[in-house]
């Protein structure tokens, strides 16, 4: 399960928590895991001053509260509070039940899917894409139809509880998409019953089948496996597509890319479609940029840890794609996607359309604590070459282009409508 993954998960599972009193030994296991986490910012934090924080201060002050605290929902509650004091992403408490086994929940809960693609707009779930010859294109779903309910749990409540939490604004988008996802998506084989709003203002109910999902199952360090899809067509008059979900297995994205990008040699531009991919490894950003950027020496920006600086330098590749390039971000779009997007954007190199990303740039790790939850912690930072931080602000598009239901049911995409304009004029 990917950190983002992750992430989303503690927000909706998270506070929920446990109201049980709690024995002695298990305060002590919490309280040591105050202790892991205090200890491993101060050692693993890529700022030793912390932005001006005392962080030793920060201990202090809570480590009465956490030697109080009764249940383990205000333990978590008070270890949760003491890394919010950064005012960083990918700090965060995973409850135990969670992290327990990644291997074995990622199989079940998100090894099958229905064929819809949803994003949360203006606090409604809605249907945002349906994959052809999915489950739910059988069952006649449609773009823009509003996701009521899935199981008989009622998605309102949620979205709303969720709303309403102390969350960065920028990465909110992205705990809502994820949190409808995994609702979603379950055992293969197995129907879920979903009812919709459909374009007539009519609630209708469909009983959906889940199936494998597209793409290769691909595995990377302590990450359990995931499917990877890419895609690549041609649309309008002579543009390339390019869309892919996430910036792993690069065995067989990157030949993939290169590929779609020298059988479109001769056209006027392309597009690079990142909305809703939650990112990857860094190192094939650096790739991908380089079949656009001929000059040596091009950064897409530049990653401070304790230990080093590690500038994001382009490579170069021959033949170059010199025509347009438009790239497709919204609140979904995070870690390496934002990298690419940014850096290709300060290079002069590409235009982005859509809406701001989620803010969510930073590599991260996750420890097991000594009372069962798992930390996961941010191991550096990311400024982009023009000297903006994307942590917490996230990239802010050149043209912004918002979906909308009344788009989508009409059949429109207008953030890729407005790329394709941007590519017909610049010829």
């Amino acid at each position: 399960m990917s950190p983002i993954r992750l992430a989303a998960l503690v927000i909706v599972l998270g506070a929920i928590g446990y109201a049980q009193p709690l024995s002695s030994d298990q305060k002590k296991l919490n309280i040591d895991s105050f202790e892991f986490i205090w200890t491993t910012v101060r050692d693993q934090y890529w700022d030793p001053t912390f932005g001006g924080l005392n962080w030793k201060a920060v201990h202090d002050e809570l480590r009465p509260a956490i030697e109080r605290a009764s249940t383990l929902s205000e333990a978590r509650h008070i270890m949760r509070q003491m890394i919010d004091r950064l005012g960083k992403s990918h700090f965060a408490i995973i409850p135990a039940d969670i992290y327990g086994d990644l291997d074995e929940r990622e199989e079940a809960a998100g090894s099958a899917v229905t064929g819809i693609d949803a994003r949360v707009l203006e606090g409604k779930a809605l249907v945002t894409e349906v994959e052809d010859g999915s489950p739910a294109a059988a069952q006649g779903v449609h773009a823009g139809w509003e996701i009521l309910s899935v199981d008989g749990v009622a998605l309102a409540p949620a979205l709303d509880r969720m709303a309403g939490m102390d969350a960065k604004s920028t990465m909110l988008e992205l705990h809502l998409e994820r949190a409808v996802q995994a609702k979603l998506s379950g055992a293969g084989g197995s129907d879920t019953r979903v009812e919709f709003l459909d374009g007539h203002g009519q609630h209708v109910t469909r009983s959906i089948e889940r199936i494998e999902p597209s793409g290769s199952l691909a595995r990377f360090g302590y990450l359990p496996p995931m499917h990877v899809w890419f895609h690549s067509r041609r649309i309008g008059n002579g543009i390339g597509y390019i869309a892919f979900n996430l910036f792993l297995d690069p065995a067989r994205i990157m030949p993939e890319f290169g590929d779609a990008l020298q059988s479109c040699a001769g056209c006027s531009g392309v597009i690079i479609d990142l909305r809703g991919n939650p990112g990857g490894l860094g190192i094939m950003a650096m790739g991908m940029a380089g079949w656009f950027i001929d000059k040596p020496d091009q950064r897409l920006g530049t990653m401070h840890t304790r230990q080093a600086t590690l500038n994001f330098t382009v490579n170069p590749r021959m033949p170059m794609y010199r025509g347009g390039v438009a790239i497709l971000v919204d609140g979904c779009s995070a870690s390496t996607s934002e990298i690419f997007a940014e850096g290709m954007k300060d290079l002069g190199r590409a235009r982005v359309f859509g809406t701001r990303t989620a803010g969510a740039a930073l590599p991260s790790a996750i420890d097991r604590l000594p009372n069962g939850d798992g930390f996961q912690h941010a191991l550096a930072d990311y400024i982009s070459e023009g000297g903006q931080p994307l942590e917490g602000a996230g990239v802010i598009p050149d043209v912004e282009v918002k979906l909308t239901r009344e788009a989508l049911l009409a059949g429109r995409d207008p953030v890729l409508e407005a790329a394709i304009e941007w590519i017909n004029t610049r010829k």
